[in-house]
């Protein structure tokens, strides 16, 4: 092999190979790789050190959606398609460093649903879990398991693994909310599964504010016999968790971190409100700055109240009220508001947590 034939090997060829394996030598076992991949064996020396990496290695990057920017696209979408149409009127939000691929971060789904006065958005189910964060509208109502809500700015919405749900809109104005799934993880697993009810709204047969009143006033039911791993409280109004911080900001210190930052659980067990996604309240006072923090999950950040400024990695990003962004994983972020901020946070930590993945670094500024 001529030295600049070695020195012309393909980048793709050699990411991840194993520093030991003598390149040189590559040429003379070309034949035994073409025969040994006949019989759909690869050699692992090859690719090792890209698939066991010796920190987090991922496409995704730091990124941010202003709401004023991405609305006007919304609103559209409303004129080009109709819900009936669309089933679910969505936007994803797309990592810019994982073109084409529907995710946020390398295991989670982000999307803006938009629903207008009038409409509703058919029941089906399927096996991802999904959240929604509403951002804007009122009198909008989302059905699950023969119960429904109505949603405001702020709640945060669960539809359970393989529920019945559907949306509907009784007010004016159009109705936005963040949706978030665990679809990729469920992908990866191969055990996705979907149904449809046949373009209608499901029958309701709970009277609406039933989950919240058997579980919701830290009361059960003496026969209680909730056996799934989701919360069966499936909206926690905004108007609770913003009193909730309040109290916290009160009684304690912020956190150099995390500021005040408490997480939604479920009521039964109290564990994680969803068993693939972790969901939390985020509330940074006005000139406090958060000391540098990575963790393994990627986390999903929307802006609830107040403004600040988030330096993710290398790059900054101004904020706003309603406005989205991306940590990576492993990336170290700091969080620094101009005024009292709020953030809704989700990530795929409980997984990682029940994985003994999970690990977290918390840096001094």
């Amino acid at each position: 092999m001529k030295p600049v034939e070695s020195a012309a090997l393909q980048a793709h060829e050699l990411e991840g190979i194993v520093p030991t394996v003598n390149l040189a030598a590559e040429e003379g076992r070309k034949d035994f790789y073409a025969r040994a991949k006949q019989q759909n064996l690869a050699p692992l020396w090859r690719v090792l050190h890209g698939l066991v990496t010796e920190k987090p290695a991922t496409r995704c990057a730091p990124a941010l959606w202003r709401y004023a920017d991405v609305r006007p696209h919304l609103l559209e979408a409303c004129k080009l398609i109709g819900a009936a149409e669309a089933e679910r009127r969505v936007m994803v939000l797309e990592n810019p460093g994982l073109p084409g691929q529907s995710r946020i971060t390398q295991s989670l789904f982000a999307g803006l649903q938009i629903i207008l006065p009038g409409e509703i958005a058919p029941a089906h189910r399927h096996a991802a879990s999904a959240l929604r964060f509403i951002i804007e509208g009122k009198d909008a109502f989302t059905a699950v398991a023969g119960e429904r809500t109505m949603m405001a700015p702020g709640d945060f919405v669960i539809t359970p693994s393989w529920t019945w749900h559907d949306h509907g809109h009784e007010g004016s104005g159009p109705m936005v909310w963040l949706d978030g799934l665990d679809m990729h993880i469920v992908n990866l697993l191969a055990a996705s599964f979907r149904e449809d009810l046949g373009g209608k709204a499901q029958t309701l047969d709970r009277p609406e504010g039933a989950a919240p009143a058997e579980f919701g006033n830290n009361l059960l039911p003496v026969d209680v016999t909730h056996r799934s791993q989701t919360s069966p409280i499936f909206n926690y109004p905004y108007r609770k968790s913003r009193e909730s911080l309040d109290t916290l900001a009160r009684t304690r210190a912020p956190d150099p971190w995390q500021a005040h930052k408490m997480k939604f659980i479920n009521p039964v067990n109290g564990s994680w409100a969803m068993p693939t996604l972790s969901t939390w309240m985020q509330l940074i006072p006005k000139g406090f700055e958060c000391a540098p923090y990575r963790s393994t999950d990627g986390a999903i950040f929307t802006v609830v109240e107040g403004r600040g400024r988030s330096t993710i990695g290398d790059e900054s990003f101004d904020w706003g009220p309603r406005d989205i962004f991306v940590a990576p994983s492993w990336m170290a972020h700091t969080h620094r508001a101009f005024e009292d901020a709020v953030l809704f946070i989700y990530s795929d930590r409980v997984v990682q947590e029940k994985l003994d993945l999970w690990r977290e670094a918390k840096e001094r500024a």
